[in-house]
């Protein structure tokens, strides 16, 4: 079978869902990369083997001419390329390309990752978003959520049939390569990460307000940031903005990095603040190696932590619960944190191995593939 894996960036694909690829390799698939391209197309042909097709769609834009382009480009590449079906992740592929995988008659299976800026904030744009999704996801032969708050928010909403739903752990985790060191140890000063985009929606702005709260609690406390600056949409911070945030030298900027884990390994927490998420890969990672967390009570955040076990819930946008909650965790004991961590390995192996979610898209694939359907 051919099986097409369609998503906003090529970075996403070789981040997100480089096991996915090789698992349907495995499983004797053909995987096609379909994505515009970026610095990691290529190593999704060289690295991976499956080979990338490139499309050209603008993420952030709203532009009704430009979307319905971006349908006539999808329909065509999957007319040319002739998958068996396509496994679409993020909000442009999951409504615009739906529409052309059914009008050229190929069934799709779609993934709801995270409802961002759209659902988050209430405007015309959202308005116009709930009514696309409603259309688009009357053809979807499955949709994966990954909370229960995203899928039931999408039920009261009437724009998906609750028989095509189902839930996944987030991506998932590889428990093999994210792994505990074998002695627990303790950084000197301690270590807080968050990683994510330099974005509003993610907590950036409360991060850096609650750097300078807990360090001026605990001088010395070292609160570091890593992930990408995105001015793109009007939804990242401006770089001259957070420029000017870093001169207060509260957070230490890491800038990206291929090797995630290693910087896990370097830290004694990991922070997400933010507004909202599907299931933030990070946070998995980061309890699979042991790491206590501290993250928002929302839909997606709360879901990898059970408070006061492997790590803290904290109020959204509330940068002075954020700090009390990162305070909390300097003062705990080593043992306190060791324990924590083994809490938070003992829920990556039980609830967001990796393996649970492949094993359901091996069967999603296998049952589409094998339904009878009207190609045009």
């Amino acid at each position: 079978m051919r099986v097409a894996i369609v998503i906003n960036t090529s970075w996403n694909i070789w981040n997100f869902r480089r096991s996915l690829v090789k698992a349907l390799q495995a499983a004797g698939h053909e995987v096609l990369a379909i994505a515009p391209p970026d610095a990691y197309s290529e190593r999704l042909e060289t690295e991976l083997g499956c080979r990338f097709v490139p499309i050209l769609m603008e993420n952030k834009g709203t532009n009704p001419v430009k979307d319905a382009a971006l349908t006539r480009r999808f329909y065509q590449i999957y007319r040319r390329e002739r998958p068996d079906v396509v496994l679409q992740y993020t909000i442009k592929p999951n409504i615009y390309g739906t529409i052309a995988a059914r009008m050229a008659g190929i069934p799709s299976v779609n993934n709801v990752s995270g409802l961002g800026t759209v659902f988050i904030v209430k405007n015309m744009v959202s308005k116009v978003a709930l009514g696309l999704y409603r259309f688009a996801f009357r053809f979807p032969k499955r949709v994966f959520f990954q909370n229960d708050d995203d899928r039931q928010l999408f039920l009261q909403n009437g724009l998906v049939d609750p028989h095509i739903t189902d839930l996944l752990p987030g991506s998932g985790v590889d428990i093999h390569r994210f792994r505990p060191d074998p002695a627990y140890q303790r950084q000197e000063p301690f270590v807080f990460l968050m990683i994510a985009r330099v974005l509003y929606e993610k907590g950036v702005e409360e991060y850096f307000e609650a750097a300078r709260l807990v360090r001026e609690a605990v001088p010395g406390t070292r609160v570091q940031l890593l992930g990408g600056v995105d001015e793109s949409g009007g939804v990242g911070v401006k770089r001259s903005v957070f420029e000017q945030w870093l001169q207060a030298d509260n957070v230490e900027y890491l800038g990206t990095s291929d090797d995630v884990a290693a910087q896990i390994r370097r830290a004694d927490c990991v922070v997400l603040p933010s507004y909202r998420e599907g299931t933030p890969k990070t946070l998995l990672e980061a309890a699979a190696m042991g790491k206590p967390i501290v993250t928002t009570n929302v839909p997606g955040c709360r879901e990898t932590v059970v408070d006061g076990q492997n790590g803290l819930l904290c109020e959204v946008r509330n940068a002075q619960d954020l700090a009390e909650k990162m305070l909390r965790i300097v003062r705990l004991s080593t043992p306190e944190l060791e324990q924590m961590g083994r809490a938070g390995r003992r829920l990556a192996e039980t609830k967001f191995d990796e393996q649970l979610v492949l094993t359901k898209y091996l069967n999603v694939v296998r049952d589409v593939t094998t339904q009878p359907t009207t190609r045009r």
